[in-house]
C-alpha cells in the first residue's frame, strides 16, 4: 500500500522520488536561464562595444563629408570676401580630392607600420591643422594651404576606416558596420548644409570662417575615442601579436567558439604558423606583379571605386547651388535650403543600406543604385536642356537631385566602400585599399575641377547626360566583375576571385579554409 495522499506510479512505487527529480529539474532549468541570461547581456555588451568602435572610426568620414557639405555654400561668400575667379573656384573645390590621394596612398603604409588605430589618429591631427590654417586664412594662397593639409589627413581617415572596421567586424554584420564611414560622410555633408543655412546671414567676411571652423570639432573626438577601440586582430596578427589579437577577437565575437576558429583563419591567411612568419613578396611588388587572382581583385575594387565618383556624386553636392539657380532659384537663403533636402535625402537613404546590406547582399543594392542613378541623372539632364527656368523646372530639378544621392547613398556610396575593404588579401588589404581610394579621390577631383567649365562648353544638361551614359556602364561592371560576399569571413572571400566565373554563375560553395595557402 502506498504512503497516504502520495501517488503510486504504474509499478507501485511511490510518486516522491519523482517529485524530487521534478524539483532539481527546476533548478536545472533556472541555472540554465541564468545561464542564458549571462550569455546574452555578454553579446549585447559584446554588439555595443563593436558598434561603439565603428562609429569612433568613423568619425574622420564627417570631415569629407562636411568639407564637401560646407563648401558648396561656404564658396559663395569666399567669393565675395576674397574676390577670386572661377578657375579658382574649381582648383579650390577640387584640390583636397586630387590632393587627398596622397594621404590615401602614405595610409596604407602608415597603417601598416603604425597601426590602423594611430593611423586614424594621424588623420585627425593633420584635418586639424588644416582646418585652423583655412579659418585664419588672410588670402586664397593661405586658404589653399590648409586646403592641402585637410586633404591629406581626410585622405588618410577616408582610407583607413572600412579596413579597420572590416577587420574587427564579425562576419553577419561587417556590412551594415563597414557602411558606417560612408553615413558619417553623408552626416558630414547634412551637417555642412546646416551650418551654410545657419551662418549665411554673417557677414562675408565671417561666415565662411564660422563654417569651415566647425568642422574641425568631429577631429577632437577622434582623439578621445582612441581610448576606446582598439587595434585591428588582423594588424596585430601581421605584427607577430596573437595573444593581443586573440583578446581583441573575444572583445568582439559574439561566440566564444568562433573566436578560435577566426584566429586560425588569420594566420592562415597572414602566412604565419608557430609564430613564423613565411617568405613573401614586397606588397609593392606583388600588386605591380599581381597573381590572376589579385588581378581580378584590383580591377574590382579600383573600378569600383572610379565608378562611384564618375558618375558625378561630388559634382551633383558641391555643385547643387549652382544647378538649383541653374533650374532657376536665385535667392542665395533659397538656395541653401534645397540643399538641405539634398543632403537629408543623401543622409535618410544611407540608413536603408544600413539595415538591408547584411540581408539582401552587396549585389542587389549595387544594381537598384545603379539602375536609380541612370534614371535620375537623365531625368535631370533633360529638366536642364528643355524645361528652362520655371516652377516645374525647379521641382523636377531637385526632385531628380534628391533621387540621384539617394540612390547612391542606398548603394554605391556604402557598398563600393564595403567590397573594396573586405576582397583584398590580409597582408595586401591596407595598401591595395589605399589603391582604390587613390581612384576615388583622383575621380572626385577631376570631376569637381571640370564641373563647371565643361557644363560652361556643353551645358550643363549635356553634362548630367554623359554622367547617366557612364551610369549605365557603371551597371555592367557590377554585374560583371563585383562578386556577392555577404555572409563570408574576410578569409574566405579571397577564394570568389579563384575563380574568374564563379560569382556571375551561383553561389561559390567555400571548403576547407586551408585552400587560402595553396597556390595557384
Amino acid at each position: 500500500m502506498g504512503l497516504v495522499g502520495v501517488p503510486e506510479n504504474g509499478n507501485g512505487e511511490t510518486g516522491v522520488s519523482l517529485g524530487s527529480r521534478n524539483k532539481y529539474r527546476r533548478m536545472d532549468s533556472e541555472v540554465t536561464e541564468d545561464g542564458d541570461h549571462l550569455q546574452e547581456d555578454r553579446r549585447s555588451t559584446i554588439r555595443k562595444y563593436v558598434f561603439a568602435c565603428a562609429v569612433f572610426a568613423s568619425l574622420n568620414n564627417v570631415l569629407l563629408g562636411y568639407d564637401v557639405g560646407v563648401m558648396s555654400g561656404a564658396i559663395i561668400f569666399i567669393q565675395e570676401d576674397l574676390k577670386i575667379t572661377e578657375l579658382q573656384e574649381e582648383v579650390l573645390i577640387g584640390i583636397l580630392s586630387i590632393i587627398s590621394l596622397l594621404g590615401s596612398l602614405a595610409g596604407g603604409k602608415t597603417s601598416d607600420v603604425l597601426g590602423r588605430k594611430w593611423t586614424m589618429a594621424l588623420a585627425a591631427l593633420v584635418f586639424q591643422i588644416g582646418a585652423v590654417v583655412m579659418t585664419i586664412a588672410p588670402s586664397f594662397q593661405i586658404l589653399m594651404i590648409g586646403r592641402i593639409l585637410a586633404g591629406i589627413g581626410i585622405g588618410l581617415g577616408v582610407m583607413i576606416a572600412p579596413v579597420y572596421i572590416a577587420e574587427i567586424a564579425p562576419t553577419v554584420t561587417r556590412g551594415s558596420l563597414t557602411s558606417f564611414p560612408e553615413i558619417f560622410i553623408n552626416v558630414g555633408i547634412l551637417l555642412g548644409y546646416v551650418s551654410n543655412y545657419a551662418f549665411s546671414g554673417l557677414s562675408a567676411h565671417i561666415s565662411w570662417r564660422v563654417m569651415l571652423a566647425v568642422g574641425i570639432l568631429p577631429s577632437v573626438i577622434v582623439g578621445f575615442a582612441l581610448f576606446i577601440i582598439p587595434e585591428s586582430p588582423r594588424w596585430l596578427v601581421m605584427q607577430n601579436r596573437v595573444e593581443e589579437a586573440r583578446l581583441v577577437l573575444l572583445k568582439t565575437n559574439e561566440d566564444e567558439k568562433e573566436v578560435e576558429e577566426r584566429l586560425q583563419e588569420i594566420l592562415l591567411a597572414a602566412g604565419i604558423t608557430n609564430g613564423e612568419k613565411y617568405e613573401e613578396k614586397a606588397v609593392w611588388r606583388e600588386l605591380l606583379s599581381p597573381s590572376p587572382s589579385l588581378r581580378r581583385m584590383l580591377i574590382t575594387g579600383f573600378g569600383i571605386q572610379c565608378f562611384q565618383q564618375i558618375t558625378g556624386i561630388d559634382a551633383t553636392v558641391y555643385y547643387s547651388p549652382e544647378i538649383f539657380k541653374e533650374a532657376g532659384i536665385e535667392n542665395n537663403s533659397k538656395v541653401l535650403a534645397a540643399t538641405v533636402a539634398v543632403g537629408i535625402s543623401k543622409t535618410v537613404f544611407i540608413l536603408v543600406a544600413i539595415l538591408v546590406i547584411d540581408k539582401l547582399g552587396r549585389k542587389p543594392l549595387l544594381y537598384l543604385s545603379t539602375i536609380g542613378m541612370t534614371i535620375c541623372l537623365f531625368s535631370l539632364a533633360l529638366v536642364q536642356t528643355f524645361l528652362g527656368k520655371g516652377e516645374l523646372g525647379i521641382a523636377l530639378a531637385i526632385l531628380s537631385v534628391c533621387g540621384n544621392v539617394a540612390f547612391f547613398s542606398v548603394g554605391l556610396g556604402p557598398v563600393c566602400w564595403v567590397v573594396t575593404s573586405e576582397i583584398f588579401p590580409l597582408r595586401l588589404r591596407a595598401q591595395a585599399a589605399a589603391l582604390g581610394a587613390v581612384g576615388n579621390r583622383v575621380c572626385s577631383g577631376l570631376v569637381a575641377m571640370s564641373f563647371l567649365s565643361v557644363s560652361r562648353k556643353i551645358t550643363m544638361g549635356g553634362t548630367f547626360f554623359i554622367f547617366s551614359v557612364i551610369s549605365a556602364f557603371a551597371v555592367l561592371f557590377v554585374y560583371k566583375l563585383v562578386p556577392e560576399t555577404k555572409g563570408k569571413s574576410l578569409e574566405q572571400i579571397e577564394l570568389l576571385f579563384k575563380d574568374e566565373h564563379g560569382w556571375q554563375e551561383s553561389e561559390v560553395e567555400l571548403g576547407d579554409v586551408e585552400q587560402l595557402v595553396q597556390k595557384e
